[in-house]
């Protein structure tokens, strides 16, 4: 075979954009789909899903949350998973959190609420037990009810059961419960969690992969070790790999680079988006490096808050902010030096605009 090119490894990337036929085909495809709440002109999760499925409109993941076969986990970050992908994650073994030791007996309350009802809106469960406060994580002030409903989601004792404007709602998760008794074995729980990241953040630098290895210990906290150790398993004896420019990139063993189709046409996409995820792969195929700079001061921005790659031919050749002024669709563009604007690429970037005129609502 002939040794691979940073070209191929482009086009093999690019085949995370090949359309699916559903929503739900897509989240199974995927088998991750990263959330994020900031809206630039949408949730990341609704950019990631907009490049996958035709005719897809912001926030339809969030209104057909119920009728899918999807659930809101950790793995490698906070986003949504099929109950397939899900069951490698549970039984959590988790540690009691500050929330949990600072409420001990609101801890009992909340869980007696949760379980005594289908659903539980964090504001309501506040409402009926008091306004405890305590500091999150980030320093400002939350509820300790919403803080131990999170704690107990993460735990697996509940799961999401909606979303309304954005707030989880709560419900009990008797499937979760099921596989505390009767959980999947460890081995193929790892497994199957190493491979997952490899088909769909590949092919990666082997940096790379570790890194997200490291950070689905966050999905799996009490077997981060033996997860680090299936990695090194997989990379030896079940992944496939080579060295490109001397950058060692591996990738699941059945989606070899070496068949991949040239990637055609223009497409704009958000930046959680498995395309762009890993940027130690950006720059070495594209060339250049691609910031997300939604928390950079506005005075060192070089790209814009909420800065969306630009694609032509599987290329990144610029970036786009995109936003919904008074009904109507605004775009800036920045582009890397000397890329020529061709009626191709002019005439690509208006239909991706059309297409998110569509699926923002806007004119």
């Amino acid at each position: 075979m002939a040794a691979l090119t940073p070209a191929d490894l482009r086009a093999a990337a690019f085949r995370t954009l090949t359309p699916q036929p559903s929503l739900q085909a897509a989240l199974n495809e995927m088998g991750f789909l990263q959330a994020d709440p900031i809206r630039a002109p949408a949730r990341a999760q609704d950019l990631t899903l907009l490049a996958r499925v035709r005719g897809y409109q912001a926030g339809e993941l969030e209104r057909r949350y119920a009728e899918l076969d999807v659930e809101e986990d950790m793995i490698p970050n906070y986003g949504f998973v099929p109950r397939a992908v899900q069951a490698l994650l549970h039984p959590r073994e988790v540690p009691p959190g500050r929330v949990e030791l600072e409420h001990p007996d609101l801890l009992g309350e909340v869980r007696a609420q949760l379980n005594a009802n289908a659903e539980l809106h964090p504001r309501e469960l506040a409402a009926r037990l008091g306004q405890g406060r305590t500091v999150n994580a980030w320093g400002g002030q939350s509820s300790a009810t919403t803080r131990i409903l999170g704690a107990l989601h993460y735990r697996g004792e509940a799961r999401v059961t909606r979303r309304v404007g954005g707030v989880r709602v709560y419900g009990p998760a008797p499937h979760l419960a099921a596989w505390r008794a009767a959980p999947l074995p460890q081995e193929e729980r790892l497994r199957r969690t190493v491979h997952l990241l490899a088909a769909l953040y590949g092919p990666l630098p082997e940096a790379s992969l570790r890194y997200l290895v490291s950070l689905s210990g966050f999905g799996l906290p009490h077997l981060r070790g033996e997860l680090k150790a299936a990695f090194r398993v997989a990379l030896r004896e079940e992944l496939a790999g080579a060295r490109v420019d001397g950058v060692p990139y591996v990738w699941a063993a059945d989606r070899s680079p070496a068949d991949s189709p040239a990637p055609r046409g223009v497409r704009i996409v958000g930046p959680f988006d498995p395309l762009v995820w890993d940027r130690r792969r950006f720059e070495h195929l594209h060339g250049w490096p691609y910031r997300f700079e939604a928390y950079t001061p506005a005075p060192r921005r070089t790209m814009g808050y909420y800065a969306l790659p630009v694609f032509q031919a599987g290329r990144a050749v610029g970036w786009a902010n995109l936003k919904v002024n008074g009904g109507e669709l605004e775009a800036e563009f920045g582009f890397v030096p000397g890329l020529r604007h061709t009626a191709a690429l002019n005439k690509g970037l208006e239909a991706e605009l059309e297409r998110y005129r569509a699926f923002l609502g806007a004119t």
